[in-house]
């Protein structure tokens, strides 16, 4: 997790990172989340007084107006209250949304989608989140974030999700997939950079670990990352024939290692995807501000969220 405090031009006064460690549990999960922006706080010099307000951006489908956190699958989280919890500690307005929401908001502000009419993002990492910016607005649901595009089935086979889901997006092309694949391949000798990387140890074989590995001649492991890059392709094609966004922004540490091969594999196969009168209607980016998109989008909207 990442806090961040912002002045009112959004310059990062402070930060901190901590691990999220999700397992161990609900409470313990808050606890950090309120410990990190009093962290953040103390280093900008600041007190709870000062704060305008606190965005937060969560991994999963979040109830917008109760900004309750519904459910994070990659977490074990479900039901988690984090605006009640965050404004009783902190005595302010609370705006909670989808991380990828936020990061693609922050791209859209102040990134690779400035200046679009309708930006969609697609962030694979640990899972494969979306979100999409139309006219300088969120799209949402009635109550709830939307787009979660790595929750979709993609093929009735494959390995199951954490929810028993078969075959969705995330199952097929996020980084886990990815480095499943890759550390099977170095059990098999196929990948002989990975090994000499990070061994066959899943936890080790990272963004980083791959992007070296395919600079380093790994043959296999650029076929199983161009595989999965088709993968999110296809998926973004159904999004582009659904709501034709000019501008595709394509974001995460997966992304961040290899952009050059992530933009052209999912810009190819969105092309063969898609109706031949959607030509040339869309660009593809690889997202520009790191890390910083989902903390400057979720301050920004929880911004104009406040003063709406």
């Amino acid at each position: 997790m990442l806090s961040v405090v912002f002045d009112d031009e959004f310059h990062a006064l402070a930060q901190n990172r901590k691990r999220t460690n999700g397992n161990e549990g609900v409470e313990a999960g808050l606890d950090r989340i309120e410990k990190t922006i009093a962290k953040s706080l103390d280093e900008a010099k600041l007190t709870a007084k000062d704060l305008a307000g606190i965005g937060i951006g969560c991994p999963g489908p979040v109830d917008l107006e109760a900004g309750i956190l519904c459910e994070a699958p990659n977490l074990g989280w479900e039901e988690v209250p984090l605006q009640e919890h965050l404004q009783s500690k902190f005595n302010c307005p609370v705006v909670v949304c989808n991380d990828v929401d936020a990061g693609v908001y922050g791209e859209y502000r102040f990134g690779a989608a400035r200046g679009a009419r309708c930006a969609l993002g697609v962030f694979p990492g640990t899972g494969i989140g979306g979100g999409c910016v139309y006219e300088g607005r969120i799209i949402r649901g009635q109550r709830r974030s939307c787009m979660e595009i790595g929750h979709i089935p993609a093929t009735a086979l494959g390995p199951p999700s954490p929810e028993g889901r078969r075959g969705t997006l995330e199952t097929l092309a996020s980084r886990l997939a990815i480095a499943a694949a890759v550390a099977q391949a170095a059990y098999r000798g196929e990948a002989p950079h990975v090994v000499e990387l990070a061994g066959t140890d899943l936890a080790k074989i990272r963004s980083g670990v791959i992007a070296k590995s395919i600079r380093a001649g790994d043959s296999i492991v650029e076929e199983i990352v161009r595989q999965a890059a088709e993968v999110i392709g296809r998926a973004v094609a159904a999004a582009v024939l659904m709501i034709s966004p000019d501008t595709i922004v394509l974001g995460g540490g997966l992304v961040e290692a290899m952009p050059e091969l992530f933009v052209t594999e999912v810009h190819d196969a969105v092309a063969r995807n898609v109706l031949d009168s959607f030509a040339g209607s869309y660009r593809v980016t690889a997202a520009e501000l790191g890390d910083d998109a989902t903390a400057m989008g979720v301050a920004a909207w929880a911004q104009r969220e406040i003063d709406a």
